[in-house]
């Protein structure tokens, strides 16, 4: 049973009043790739940090913990600040704690130097997104979901090259070479600084008042927020399924298969391109035909591949692990938007809320798993992930806000 609400259009000039500003766009686009290219270094690093370090998989389990915590945690803060009081130059600030990490986990010889450094990345991560998700509402005219996506596409393409350039800078060189990640922080900091300059001008000027949303939405309270509990279990689902790829695709490949750590990064980089790939589709398929069309395709359509997954041999993996990464990841995006037009002009906290809870599962599954993986073994653990799917049934209670058809 849903609830059938009707939308309010916003005035006439409110999503017309500005055109979208793709050049924004791919800025903070890029500056997420640079972010997310050096958070993804962390978990590619992991079969080195565990040889070097001697760690079992739930030492490599709390350093996920304490870096998707860290990213988390002050998410909906910073977003509910800046609801109030717009931050610009938070962004290229976010960038430099980021710096500063990669410059320890290159340099630590003790673990719990290792904990640390991540920490501090993840904290530039926590400063980063809710802000960078608003400058990509404000710039995108009125196309949320276009400009979700271009800004989520960016973050997940630098998950992907991540591990590749990992593979090809870190392995052969040891955990030293993390440094060079330092220059991609270099540049992001650049980035962003422009980007705060731009989102500085529209915030005097007043535009960023006229983007408003698409529509607003007029539903009780109860239902806003049992709506909020839903997605927050979709988020549940998709990320927690997620860290058993992101975090233990490598080492169940390795176990299962017998490829080589260098195979099982190149392998991880496939998956995390199809990831990329559905992102960038979500968006504008929502922006089409509605948020809650793209929830119910991505989270409960990808089961039937997530089941067979544990039970083929390495060429099916490897396959249905691209279909995994394109269908699940078109979510996000609109979990997003829908979220955004649902509690309408509270964006930073919106961005912030579920951006956080969504690291926040990433870390708190990597370490409940690898802690499932230590008692039985990485195979279980994707057996038992396979179901987390079937939770997208709970799709069916969330409230229709959106035209029936859109144009």
């Amino acid at each position: 049973m849903t609830d059938r609400v009707a939308a309010v259009p916003a005035s006439a000039g409110s999503t017309l009043a500005q055109r979208t500003s793709f050049g924004i766009l791919v800025a903070i686009s890029m500056s997420h790739m640079l972010n997310d290219l050096m958070q993804s270094v962390i978990s590619a690093i992991y079969p080195i940090l565990k040889d070097e370090f001697a760690l079992d998989f739930s030492q490599i389990g709390l350093i996920q913990l304490v870096f998707q915590c860290t990213a988390s945690i002050l998410q909906p803060i910073v977003g509910i600040y800046t609801d109030k009081k717009p931050m610009p130059f938070s962004l290229p600030i976010g960038m430099g704690c980021t710096l500063v990490g990669l410059v320890l986990l290159a340099t630590a010889g003790h673990y719990s130097v290792i904990l640390l450094s991540v920490a501090l990345i993840g904290l530039g991560s926590s400063i980063f997104h809710p802000e960078s998700s608003r400058v990509a509402r404000m710039a995108s005219g009125g196309r949320h979901g276009l400009a979700q996506s271009l800004f989520q596409v960016g973050g997940n393409f630098g998950s992907a090259i991540g591990p590749l350039l990992a593979a090809f800078i870190v392995l052969p060189r040891g955990q030293g070479a993390v440094a060079w990640f330092a220059l991609a922080a270099l540049a992001g900091i650049i980035i962003l600084s422009r980007v705060g300059f731009w989102y500085r001008a529209q915030h005097q000027s007043g535009i960023h008042r006229k983007g408003g949303t698409a529509a607003h939405v007029m539903l009780p309270r109860p239902i806003i927020v049992r709506s909020i509990l839903i997605l927050a279990a979709l988020i549940f689902s998709k990320f927690f399924y997620m860290a058993a790829l992101s975090s233990y695709y490598t080492f169940y490949l390795i176990d299962t298969f017998g490829v080589s750590v260098r195979d099982s990064q190149l392998l991880l980089f496939v998956f995390l391109g199809a990831v990329a790939a559905g992102t960038i589709a979500g968006g504008p398929i929502g922006d089409r035909f509605g948020r809650k069309f793209v929830i119910w395709f991505s989270i409960l359509g990808v089961l039937p591949f997530t089941l067979l997954l544990p039970h083929v041999n390495l060429a099916w993996t490897v396959i249905l692990s691209i279909v995994i990464g394109l269908v699940l990841s078109s979510a996000f995006s609109a979990i997003i938007v829908y979220a955004q037009e649902l509690i309408p002009g509270k964006v930073g906290l919106v961005s912030g809320l579920f951006f956080g809870f969504a690291f926040g599962m990433g870390g708190i599954g990597a370490a409940a798993l690898g802690e499932l993986a230590d008692r039985t073994s990485i195979a279980f653990v994707f057996q038992i992930c396979a179901f987390l799917p079937l939770i997208g049934l709970l799709t069916a209670f969330l409230p229709n806000i959106e035209p029936p058809k859109r144009r």
